[in-house]
């Protein structure tokens, strides 16, 4: 599988880069300057030897040619971003892993999207596309730990079936993530929203806490 990473050097993006490439996948960290994106990527092989891992950094173009592809932008960036990418990104899978958050002193404070979400603006800025909502509550220490095993929940929305299918079979091939479909794109503003809470609760118990259903 060739997964795409759009806005990828960011410490969210490049985590799910170094699980998914951990896991077989080849992944793409895409950013508006080549350079960047292979800094980046050189940065984390060099810290994971051994292992393999097959990433790339290139332009954003690059990333958005993949098989699937993963938005990792900052939340507001997202759409704009897309746009420009929407010849690329048309008939695709395009998965949303942004929060809407706002840093108030200590605190972390959600915020409300136009549409909704992040994932319903990206949706409707490129109706071309197949939007799902996903990785939203992975913490990006989390992810980028190869040595830490997850074992985790992570919550997948969407309209579509093929995008929310294809979301689903990402997030399982990753070892230790369980993907649980919480409902239609509607239900990312509250998927996203309660992102601010896991974080106000790991910042204030100094943890790397994520979420586990019970009762599945």
């Amino acid at each position: 599988m060739h997964v795409g990473i759009i806005g990828g050097t960011g410490p969210a993006g490049m985590g799910l880069a170094v699980r998914l490439a951990a896991a077989g996948a080849k992944v793409t960290v895409g950013s508006r300057t080549a350079t960047r994106a292979k800094k980046h990527v050189d940065e984390v092989v060099d810290r994971w030897p051994g292992r393999g891992l097959v990433i790339e950094g290139d332009h954003n173009e690059e990333a958005a040619d993949a098989d699937i592809v993963v938005m990792a932008t900052p939340w507001d960036a997202a759409v704009a971003t897309g746009r420009n990418l929407a010849a690329p990104l048309a008939g695709k899978v395009l998965v949303s892993m942004g929060n809407a958050l706002l840093r108030v002193g200590d605190e972390f404070q959600p915020l409300i999207p136009a549409r909704g979400s992040v994932a319903e603006s990206l949706q409707a800025g490129l109706p071309d596309s197949h939007v799902a909502a996903a990785f939203h509550h992975i913490p990006a220490r989390l992810l980028a730990n190869l040595d830490q095993d997850m074992d985790c929940d992570v919550l997948v929305c969407g309209d579509r079936p093929n995008a929310v299918e294809q979301t689903e079979a990402l997030v399982a091939s990753i070892p230790g993530l369980r993907p649980v479909l919480a409902g239609t794109l509607s239900m990312a503003g509250a998927i996203e929203s309660f992102t601010s809470v896991l974080l106000n609760v790991n910042v204030r118990h100094k943890a790397r806490s994520a979420i586990k259903l019970t009762g599945l």
